[in-house]
C-alpha cells in the first residue's frame, strides 16, 4: 500500500508546486486593475511581466544545476518557500516598486521549483513509467494554464487585482506539506564543484538574450538590441570557454555537437513561439471580431489547453510504441493543421469550428511537449536530470518571448497594410490576424525541419 501511496502523494506535492507557474496566467487578467490600482499607464504593466519572466527564465539552468548537486527536494522545498513568501508579498504590494520586488522574488521561487519538477516526479517512479509521468506533468501545466484566465477573471471581480497572487499561496503550503512524502533522494547534498562563475556568465547569457529579443519595442529600438546581442554573444563564448575547462560545467557544451539534440531544441522553440500565438492574439479576435464577452471567451480560448491535456495524455500511452521523434513530428503537423484552421476564420466563422481550430491545436502542442521532453530527459544522464528539466523551459521561454515580439510587430504591419488598401478597421484587423496565423503556420514548418533533422541524425558521443 505504502509503495503506491507514496509516489501518488509526491506527485501531488510536485504537481501543486508546479501549477504556481502556468496560474499566472491569470495576472494578466488582473492587468487593468493593477494599473488602476497604483495610477500607472498601461506602458508600465510591461515591467510586471518582465521582472518575472526575465527572473526565472535567466535563473532556470543553474537552479537545474542546483537540483543535480544538492537534491531536487532540497531545491524543490526551497522554492515552495521563496513562492509563498512572494505571493504574499505581492498581494500586500502598496506600490509598484513593491510589487515588482515582490515579482523577481517570485521569478526565484518559480525557477527552484521548475528547475526541478520534472526530475523530481520522474524520480518517483519507475524509469520505465518515465513517458507517462511527463505526460501527466505536461497535463498539470496545460491545465494551469486553462484555469488562470478563467478562474482569475471571476476572482478579480470579487476581491481584486491581489486574488492572483495570495490565491496560490496555500497551494505551495500543501505541496510543501506534501512534500515530504518524497524521498531526499542519493545526491551528495554538497556545493562542491559548482561553476559559480560558469553560471553567472550562464545567467548573464540568458538575461540579455531575452532583452535583447524584447528591446525592439523600446524606445532605443535596433541600438539597444545590438548592445544586448553583442553582450550575450560574450557571456555564452566566456561560458562555453569557462565549461570547457572546468571538471563539472552547469551545462556541458558537448551536448551542443549532438544535432539530434539541438535539432529537437530548436524545433521546441519554434513550436512554443507559434504555439503562443493563440494566447496572444485570439483573445482578440474573441472580443473585437467575434464579439464574446469575457467569460464566453474565456471558455473558447481555454479549448487550446483542453486539446494540450488530450494531447498529453495520448503521449503518454502511444509515445513508448511510436518513438519520440515520430511523436514529436506528428504533434507539429497536427499543431500546424489547428493553425492553418484558424487562418480561416472569418467574421462569420461560428463558435464550433473555432473550437475545432483550437483543440487540434493544443492536442498537437501536448503530443509534441510529452515527445521533446522526454527525448531530453532521455539524452543527458540520471545525473543531469535537473539541467535537462530546466532546458524545456528555457526553450519555452525563448519562444514565448521571441513570439511576444514579433508576432504583435507582424499582426500591426499587416493590419496597417489593409487599412493603407482602403480596407475598414474591422476589416483589416482581420487580414491581419488571417495574414499573421498563415505565417505562423508556415514558421511551425520550420519547426518540422529541424524534427525530421533531429530523427535522421545521429548522436555524437
Amino acid at each position: 500500500m505504502q509503495k503506491s501511496v507514496r509516489p501518488t502523494l509526491g506527485m501531488m506535492a510536485v504537481g501543486l508546486g508546479t501549477l504556481a507557474a502556468p496560474l499566472d496566467s491569470a495576472v494578466n487578467i488582473a492587468f487593468p486593475s493593477i494599473t488602476a490600482a497604483f495610477g500607472l499607464v498601461v506602458e508600465d504593466i510591461r515591467f510586471v511581466i518582465i521582472a518575472y519572466v526575465l527572473t526565472h527564465s535567466s535563473l532556470m539552468l543553474v537552479c537545474g544545476k542546483l537540483g543535480d548537486l544538492l537534491g531536487y527536494r532540497r531545491i524543490f522545498v526551497t522554492g515552495l518557500c521563496v513562492s509563498a513568501v512572494a505571493f504574499a508579498a505581492c498581494s500586500l504590494a502598496t506600490s509598484l516598486e513593491w510589487l515588482l520586488a515582490g515579482r523577481v522574488l517570485q521569478g526565484v521561487g518559480i525557477a527552484l521549483t521548475l528547475s526541478c519538477g520534472p526530475a523530481l516526479a520522474t524520480s518517483l517512479y519507475d524509469e520505465a513509467e518515465r513517458t507517462r509521468v511527463l505526460s501527466a506533468y505536461a497535463a498539470i501545466a496545460a491545465v494551469g494554464s486553462a484555469l488562470g484566465p478563467l478562474v482569475g477573471g471571476i476572482l478579480v471581480e470579487q476581491f481584486g487585482w491581489s486574488v492572483v497572487f495570495w490565491a496560490r499561496v496555500p497551494f505551495m503550503l500543501v505541496a510543501l506539506l506534501l512534500s515530504f512524502t518524497i524521498p531526499a533522494g542519493a545526491r551528495p547534498g554538497t556545493m562542491r564543484g559548482f561553476d559559480g562563475l560558469g553560471a553567472v556568465l550562464l545567467v548573464a547569457w540568458s538575461s540579455t538574450s531575452l532583452l535583447a529579443i524584447a528591446a525592439h519595442s523600446t524606445p532605443l529600438g535596433v541600438g539597444l538590441q545590438i548592445g544586448l546581442a553583442v553582450a550575450s554573444f560574450a557571456a555564452i563564448w566566456a561560458f562555453i570557454v569557462r565549461a570547457r575547462a572546468h571538471p563539472s560545467p552547469v551545462v556541458r557544451p558537448a551536448l551542443f555537437r549532438d544535432s539530434r539534440f539541438v535539432g529537437m531544441n530548436l524545433a521546441a522553440i519554434v513550436v512554443q513561439f507559434a504555439a503562443f500565438s493563440i494566447m496572444l492574439l485570439v483573445p482578440f479576435w474573441l472580443a473585437k471580431t467575434a464579439g464574446l464577452t469575457a467569460g464566453a471567451g474565456g471558455l473558447v480560448l481555454c479549448l487550446a489547453a483542453v486539446g494540450t491535456v488530450a494531447g498529453a495524455w495520448v503521449a503518454g500511452r502511444i509515445a513508448v510504441r511510436v518513438g519520440a521523434g515520430p511523436l514529436a513530428v506528428s504533434g507539429i503537423l497536427v499543431s500546424m493543421l489547428g493553425l492553418a484552421g484558424i487562418s480561416t476564420w472569418t467574421a462569420d466563422t461560428t463558435v464550433l469550428p473555432m473550437a475545432a481550430a483550437l483543440i487540434v491545436q493544443g492536442l498537437g502542442l501536448g503530443l509534441f511537449q510529452v515527445a521533446y521532453t522526454d527525448l531530453v530527459i532521455a539524452t543527458l544522464p540520471l545525473e543531469e536530470r535537473g539541467v535537462a528539466g530546466s532546458l524545456t523551459m528555457v526553450t519555452r521561454t525563448i519562444g514565448v518571448v521571441s513570439a511576444a515580439t514579433g508576432l504583435s510587430a507582424a499582426h500591426r504591419t499587416f493590419e496597417g497594410v489593409a487599412l493603407a488598401a482602403g480596407q475598414s478597421a474591422s476589416e483589416a484587423f482581420v487580414t491581419g490576424f488571417q495574414t499573421t496565423f498563415r505565417g505562423v503556420a508556415v514558421a511551425l514548418g520550420l519547426g518540422l525541419i529541424f524534427a525530421l533533422i533531429s530523427m535522421r541524425s545521429r548522436q555524437v558521443p
